[in-house]
């Protein structure tokens, strides 16, 4: 294996599905990049830009390549006719009224969930992300920004670290380089990493600190309300000087979630257990008696705020969930009918 392949992350994982390891040497290669129908791919002999190939334009959206992912081009080297096997995908609902799961970034090895040391710090937020990395694959990591500008950082801290038991927590002035040396020793020589987060927390800051150069337009927050500008427009794969790549995710103002059943209950796994000690089996911690979770959150042992936010998630992803396996349903009747037609269509001909 060539040394610029194993640069951008080939690991056996990939190179076990090649029934031809002559693929390696020009058409085997990670997507960089992708802007509406632009993607860009970084193969052994530079970059190219391609297209999809009419089978995969066809496919359905978690199928088609998307930023980190490792395909094979055609003989033509223009178009990409497969998508290899992912390690880990980070996925979401669609924004809006979108009903379909849209990958965001595939073969992610660890997640930094960005988020700053203001009043943009959401626990709820945090512990969507987590559910949604947790379902992915990867290893979550909490990214406290803007570190600097407050008296007390161990308060934000203190917080992350109870949206989930263990869950590595990294405080961080994102222009200063010495601060940084915690975040970079998760990074090693072929491991891949995302930046997710809100707009203006500084994840282009932080991704122009790590990469030790201007990939990324920065912003701020805006002080009137808070609210993040959005700089990062696209996701990109970037190359680290010191080994490894970073992604930065465009901030998201929505974060749906669906099919994230067991991933759920990994984050929240202090209320299921608290759960399977109420009174009642079908308990909905509301206002029963014997309720387990309520009488551990009268006795400070556990926040209101956290109950909530399961109950909360939970009912999203039930809902989404059930509307993507409806949707699927229809789909594969009108696919069967489609094909009901065209058989009759063809013994008439025959006749």
């Amino acid at each position: 294996m060539s040394k610029k392949l194993q640069q951008l992350g080939l690991v056996p994982f990939f190179t076990q599905q090649l029934t031809d390891p002559g693929l390696l040497q020009d058409r085997v290669g990670r997507v960089m990049s992708v802007q509406r129908s632009k993607i860009v791919v970084a193969c052994e002999a530079g970059e190219r830009v391609v297209e999809l190939s009419h089978a995969l334009l066809q496919a359905d959206s978690l199928d088609r390549p998307t930023v980190g992912d490792w395909i094979v081009l055609d003989e033509s080297l223009t178009r990409i006719s497969q998508v290899l096997k992912r390690k880990s995908l980070f996925k979401r609902l669609g924004a809006g009224t979108g009903k379909a799961m849209q990958p965001i970034a595939a073969n992610i090895d660890i997640l930094f969930i960005v988020t700053s040391c203001n009043e943009e710090f959401n626990e709820s937020r945090l512990e969507r992300y987590l559910a949604l990395c947790t379902e992915a694959g990867a290893t979550p990591v909490i990214v406290l920004t803007k570190s600097d500008l407050v008296e007390d950082v161990d308060v934000y801290v203190s917080r992350a670290r109870k949206t989930l038991a263990g869950v590595p927590v990294e405080s961080v002035n994102a222009l200063d380089a010495l601060s940084l040396d915690g975040l970079r020793s998760w990074i090693e020589k072929t491991s891949t990493v995302a930046l997710v987060g809100s707009s203006g927390v500084g994840k282009s800051t932080l991704l122009n600190s790590l990469a030790e150069k201007a990939l990324s337009v920065t912003g701020e927050i805006r002080e009137q309300d808070l609210k993040g500008r959005h700089t990062t427009t696209h996701r990109e794969l970037h190359l680290l000087p010191d080994g490894g790549l970073l992604i930065d995710v465009p901030g998201m103002r929505e974060l749906r979630v669906a099919e994230i059943d067991q991933s759920i209950g990994n984050v929240f796994t202090d209320v299921e257990e608290l759960a399977r000690q109420c009174r009642f089996a079908d308990c909905r911690h509301e206002s029963e008696p014997g309720c387990a979770v309520l009488e551990a959150i009268h006795d400070n042992r556990l926040d209101a705020r956290r109950l909530t936010n399961y109950k909360k998630l939970l009912r999203e992803n039930a809902i989404a969930t059930a509307t993507l396996a409806e949707k699927r349903s229809q789909g594969r009747r009108f696919a069967k009918m489609v094909k009901t037609v065209k058989d009759i269509k063809s013994r008439k001909l025959d006749h």
